[in-house]
């Protein structure tokens, strides 16, 4: 322990050090091959939220409401992958599991930040859906360009704000116990863990993190797809109903992904005890799985991407042609 500081209007000194250590998996022989698949994993959401964002960016038909939702989530995904993954690696593959108090903050803003707006952008996108299905003769007045640059906007403000405050309230823990965070990364609940003082706003704090980061998004979406059961029930057509179905499963497939792992998570920690190991293993890939897999099933799944991959495509084809086209003409004349 290190650094100490004074707060002389409260008479309270807070004792702070001046870096944590990042503890590993324990006893696990060949542990680094794990983190070389985090290596690999993160290559690969690299380049398959690149990808879908130059597409949308690329494709005109894909400048609507709709895919600007689903490029912030390429780009949340992108960025949220960006502040875990090589830190883990540089960490854990290259031994630098020390690291300073104030990166460490920074760090756990970032990763809480783009975590969150994962979960609010699909909830974004579950509203598309639900005006597209209940109000489609409405749907192209409500969900306009603007208003989703508005609840965009608004996500950015409200994430911004609130994690700002959760990791500024750490600076109010004393710790005079250990720097060990039994994690790996600077998560919130192993530093209040740590506090030798009075932590329970933190732990409140951490508390409504995890209801607005995944239960009040996850409520919504729920209510929003009951909405969507019932105006489905009402379309006579069976055809037609399939496909307003089928608009929705890539979308389902995305919330399952993202949801289902935190929960299954919450559930077996609150159940049964897990071993740190575990722990470590079962919340890495659920922070690190799902923006690896929604680029692939947002390509995979949603026909107009496909379709826009394919024209696209053949746009290269028909230029690369005529360049070559217009260089045998060159030489010819020459």
């Amino acid at each position: 322990m290190s650094s100490m500081q004074s707060n002389s209007s409260t008479d309270v000194t807070f004792v702070r050090p001046a870096t944590f250590f990042i503890s590993d998996f324990s006893n696990i022989p060949h542990a680094k091959y794990y983190y070389v698949f985090l290596s690999l994993v993160y290559v690969v959401t690299v380049l398959g939220n690149s990808f879908i964002m130059c597409i949308i960016y690329l494709a005109r038909r894909l400048h609507t409401a709709k895919y600007i939702a689903v490029f912030h989530l390429a780009f949340s995904d992108l960025c949220g992958s960006s502040a875990l993954i090589p830190k883990i690696i540089d960490m854990f593959l290259f031994d630098h599991q020390d690291i300073s108090y104030e990166v460490c903050l920074t760090n756990m803003f970032f990763v809480y930040h783009f975590m969150n707006l994962q979960s609010l952008t699909l909830l974004a996108l579950a509203y598309d859906r639900l005006v597209a299905i209940c109000f489609p003769l409405r749907y192209h007045a409500i969900v306009t360009k603007p208003a989703m640059f508005l609840i965009i906007g608004v996500m950015w403000i409200v994430s911004v704000t609130f994690f700002s405050v959760l990791v500024g309230l750490v600076n109010r823990i004393s710790f005079c116990r250990s720097n060990v965070l039994n994690s790996y990364f600077c998560d919130y609940a192993p530093i209040c863990s740590l506090a030798c003082n009075d932590n329970s706003i933190n732990i409140l704090m951490g508390k409504i993190s995890y209801g607005l980061l995944i239960c009040t998004p996850l409520i919504l979406i729920i209510i929003s797809y009951l909405c969507i059961s019932v105006a489905l029930l009402k379309i006579a057509h069976g055809a037609d109903r399939i496909k307003a179905i089928k608009t929705c499963t890539s979308h389902l497939i995305l919330v399952a992904i993202f949801y289902l792992p935190v929960l299954c998570n919450v559930l077996a920690a609150v159940t049964t005890p897990l071993h740190p190991n575990t722990q470590i293993i079962n919340n890495s890939l659920t922070q690190t799985i799902p923006p690896m897999l929604n680029p692939i099933i947002y390509t995979l799944k949603t026909e107009e991407v496909m379709q826009s991959i394919k024209e696209l495509y053949k746009r290269c084809k028909v230029s690369t042609t005529e360049e070559r086209k217009m260089k045998c003409s060159r030489i010819k004349l020459k």
